[in-house]
């Protein structure tokens, strides 16, 4: 809420007016309005552009007009006006309306008909745990809702609980006056607010000391004068308190900071000296090698067409061994006698994967025979999942050998469990290892190890620190690696934990952790999210692990749950605040207890899983209802689902659904459900894969089965020019010949749009729309000009760092500087020497809200243009495949989500 605290005068009165709407989203403000319907009628809701700030929408011939209401330095409210023109200075909200309340003040109209904020009471749900207990679940006993893994682990969640809110206000409301009475006795110091200081600060002072400690190590190898000064604070720091303790603190920070400024030039400078006296090398982390992976052979038919068929006679069996230790495929053909022809091609000689389309089994592999000529074969594999794992074994390979210092290309574990509130079983080697029931891998993949592990639990009772080590003795019992924990973010029993392999620990930066929660009143941690992000080179990630509302009636709370944690979850880059998290990374996954049940007869229900038909029961799943009419998840996407409904089990046991429970109330029913979902949304011309979506049928302390899902992302490098920054004429420019929008609002103000990317030095803004028009009151198509558009530099002007890159726009209005929808273009399509048309949805707040054209170029210079082939480019998919033996196949570009698909006439031009 805008409102202020504390002893001031609330900026709303002593009692919150009716019309005041709080966070209402300026799209539902516009709807209520509209449904009031007459002219005069108004309302108040926070702004969505200025923390502190309010907008004041008013209804005027079916248009809605919103005027800024911002507070001074002073605290006192005013509406923005035009530049000089004096604004109306009021101390409180009530007062700025009065006067708003009478004719001829310079609005649109005068205020006569306000707009009542409909107030929910708060429903006794007892929305409080799957198994719809009695009462909530305590949070756990630790004292912070996030463990970072280690001290040197950055986070981006809340402030520390350290108390220093709670003490300082005891102070003033007790221990002050006893000073206030010590001075005027004549003291000369402050003896309770120096204990307040004390107590506020001796985690602080924890701190401090941990990373001293640090640094006395790396100063006696580097700089042994500041380690003596080191050792000695450290020495001192023992047995002080008091007024001593206080200036100790502030000694020990200075000290601090002087090393930290000046420790990187003396370690540089140390170990110049060395090299030059006796060169010596620190082992790499990647020498720390995972177990090698054995050689593997697959039995597959060379697949000919009909015409070849009399040269060669009937179809011929090969295996094919995929030795990626030693980067060789063995082709073996099998021939009369129990003889073998085999032919051995090294990873640089295998050009490219071609998938067929329509059959799933089948596989063309294009070798490099002589320099510049090459032979493609078609091979038929015993099933899609062998086929698939053939070809992750050889990007494997090629990965490798690769000569490139950084990945193209990593592989991801996602899993999610709601845990009962029992602490696991001895081993959960199925849930990390895919094998159970739906989309698994193949055998001969699953135990290759991935790159990043991410466990979302719900329901977990075990310690942060247990259960984070827990999981990485498991890694290191199937992998055989010490994977390093980068984050653990927890609310009560709702966790998620994120692990990298050791040799991509550095590659990761800009950890962040936040959590939202959305229990009864959203007060309570039962419900809610928790989140993690991070840079993985020059690719961001997000990761979301949530418990929704339970209960088959609570669409409606679930949506809303969504809603807010995407608004409220602060996590990425802050100069994203005007996009909601689906829009600030490269790549999002959200995963958890969602909660969607199934809308229909129990025993049908149970029909369909005896018989393991799937398809009807997804027909009415609630996520998927409620997905279909642009609700929740937009442009999400989620796997195929081909395992039975993860809840609700009989705990022991994985062949029975408990569907009933005797409550107080009376029964209650909780249909088998597929409640633990996992999705993602990724940027445009991306790369994303979903090798594997399944459930366990082995692990039965839960009423839930564990699902997991692993995927093959493409990530960027953090690029680095060859040839420096670019000269005037090398320059890249992002040119825009036009732009049209059609939102959905009934205002009628000017918009102008803001232009971000990570290739910018800093975002950039339009002018305003020279053109507007519209057909529908709710509707307005609004366009901007050539001149109107502001002509983007990139940083970098290389091609192969420009086709990675993606622009994020959001139109904002004039008036309230809100704004009225975000989307995303990618830059790779858009390359070239004429302007390239692009045609996409506007999202706001999760809800579509319009959609966006135009006509773009990315100009790059001659000198610029060298790229190179990524690793996932070096599999095609064949579509056509109704002619003869083909060529090389073109790539088909992989998008996270879909351009233009929109339920509502109005979004389309």
């Amino acid at each position: 809420m805008a409102g202020g605290g504390g002893g001031a005068v609330s900026p709303l009165g002593p009692v919150p007016p009716m019309w005041y709407h709080r966070d209402l989203s300026r799209a539902a403000a516009e709807e209520l309005l509209a449904r009031a319907g007459r002219d005069g009628s108004f309302l108040v809701r926070d702004s969505e552009s200025v923390n502190g700030a309010y907008a004041l929408c008013v209804l005027f011939q079916k248009h809605v007009h919103t005027y800024r209401i911002l507070p001074d330095e002073e605290g006192f409210l005013a509406v923005q006006t035009s530049q000089g023109v004096q604004p109306k200075r009021f101390k409180t909200l009530p007062e700025l309306v009065s006067l708003y309340l009478q004719p001829s003040q310079g609005l649109v109209t005068t205020l006569l008909y306000p707009v009542d904020r409909e107030e929910t009471a708060v429903s006794d749900d007892r929305d409080y745990s799957d198994g719809e207990d009695e009462k909530p679940p305590l949070p756990p006993r630790s004292a912070s809702t996030s463990t970072p893994p280690g001290p040197d682990t950055p986070t981006d969640s809340a402030p520390a609980a350290n108390g220093l809110s709670t003490i300082s206000h005891e102070y003033l409301k007790g221990s002050y006056a006893l000073d206030l009475e010590a001075v005027k006795q004549g003291a000369c110091s402050l003896p309770h607010l120096n204990k307040t200081l004390v107590s506020s600060c001796k985690r602080l002072n924890g701190e401090v000391d941990k990373v001293l400690s640090g640094l006395e190590i790396l100063s006696k190898v580097f700089d042994q004068q500041s380690a003596f000064m080191v050792s000695k604070m450290i020495q001192q720091s023992v047995n002080q308190g008091g007024d001593q303790e206080l200036e100790n603190l502030v000694t020990k920070l200075a000290i601090l900071k002087d090393l930290l400024s000046s420790i990187e030039k003396k370690a540089l400078k140390a170990l110049q000296d060395m090299s030059l006296s006796s060169p010596c090398t620190l082992p790499p982390l990647s020498m720390r090698h995972s177990k090698a992976i054995p050689v593997q052979a697959f039995e597959v038919k060379l697949d000919v067409y009909l015409a070849e068929l009399t040269k060669i006679g009937k179809s011929q069996k090969y295996t094919l061994s995929v030795d990626v230790e030693g980067g060789r495929l063995v082709v073996m053909k099998k021939v009369k006698d129990s003889q073998e022809d085999w032919t051995t091609f090294t990873h640089d000689k295998i050009r490219q994967l071609i998938k067929s389309q329509r059959v799933q089994n089948k596989l063309g592999i294009v070798f490099e025979k002589e320099k510049d000529k090459s032979q493609r074969k078609d091979f038929i594999f015993a099933s899609a999942k062998k086929r698939e794992a053939f070809c992750q074994l050889l990007q494997l390979m090629k990965n490798k050998h690769s000569n490139q210092d950084e990945p193209d290309m990593i592989s991801v574990f996602i899993g999610t469990w709601n845990m009962g509130s029992v602490p696991a079983p001895k081993s959960v080697a199925s849930w990390v290892l895919c094998r159970g029931l739906g989309k698994t891998l193949d055998e001969m993949t699953v135990t290759i190890p991935h790159d990043l592990y991410v466990f979302g639990t719900q329901e977990n009772s075990v310690c942060d620190r247990e259960w984070v080590e827990s999981l990485r003795a498991m890694l290191k019992e199937h992998t055989e690696l010490d994977y390093k924990p980068i984050a653990v973010q927890t609310l009560w029993n709702i966790k998620i934990a994120v692990l990298v392999k050791p040799e991509h620990e550095n590659r990761i930066s800009h950890v962040g952790m936040s959590s939202v929660k959305t229990g009864i009143a959203n007060t309570l941690g039962n419900k809610g999210a928790v989140g993690v992000s991070f840079m993985f080179n020059g690719t961001s990630f997000g990761f979301v692990n949530c418990h929704l509302t339970s209960g088959n009636e609570k669409i409606a709370r679930r949506n809303q749950n969504y809603l807010d944690i995407l608004r409220l979850l602060s996590l990425g880059d802050k100069q994203l605040s005007s996009f909601d998290i689906s829009l600030r990374f490269t790549h999002l996954f959200w995963l958890g207890d969602l909660n969607y049940r199934l809308d229909m007869d129990i025993q049908e229900i149970l029909n369909y899983i005896n018989r393991k038909e799937f398809d009807p029961l997804l027909k009415v799943d609630q996520l998927n209802l409620e997905r279909e009419k642009n609700k929740v998840f937009l442009r999400f996407a989620e796997e195929e689902i081909s395992f039975p409904p993860t809840y609700r089990y009989e705990r022991g046991s994985r062949d029975t659904y408990v569907w009933q429970k005797q409550k107080a109330t009376g029964m209650r029913t909780n249909v088998p459900s597929w409640c633990d979902r996992i999705l993602w949304k990724s940027y445009p011309e991306t790369h994303i894969v979903c090798n594997s979506y399944g459930c366990t049928d082995d692990i039965v302390t839960s009423d839930h089965s564990p699902v997991f899902a692993t995927f093959e992302v493409g990530v960027t490098s953090q690029f680095v020019s060859k040839k420096g920054l670019p000269k005037s004429s090398e320059q890249a420019y992002i040119e825009f010949e036009s732009i049209e929008a059609i939102v959905k609002t009934a205002s009628r103000t000017k918009f102008f749009i803001e232009f971000y990317s990570t290739c910018l030095e800093e975002f950039k803004k339009s002018y305003e729309n020279d053109s507007q028009s519209s057909d529908n009151v709710n509707f307005l198509r609004v366009g901007w000009s050539n001149k109107q558009l502001t002509t983007l530099k990139p940083l970098l002007s290389e091609i192969e760092y420009l086709q990675d890159q993606h622009l994020l726009l959001t139109v904002k209005s004039l008036d309230g500087y809100e704004s009225y929808g975000e989307c995303v273009l990618a830059l790779k399509s858009m390359i070239g020497s004429t302007a390239q048309q692009f045609h996409t949805y506007l999202s706001h707040r999760g809800e579509e809200t319009g959609n966006i054209r135009g006509s773009m170029r990315v100009r790059v210079p001659s000198e610029r243009m060298g790229t190179r082939e990524r690793l996932y480019e070096w599999i095609s998919v064949d579509k056509d495949e109704t002619g003869g033996p083909k060529g090389k196949s073109t790539l088909v570009s992989r998008v996270g989500h879909e351009y233009v698909k929109s339920v509502n006439p109005f979004f389309f031009f």
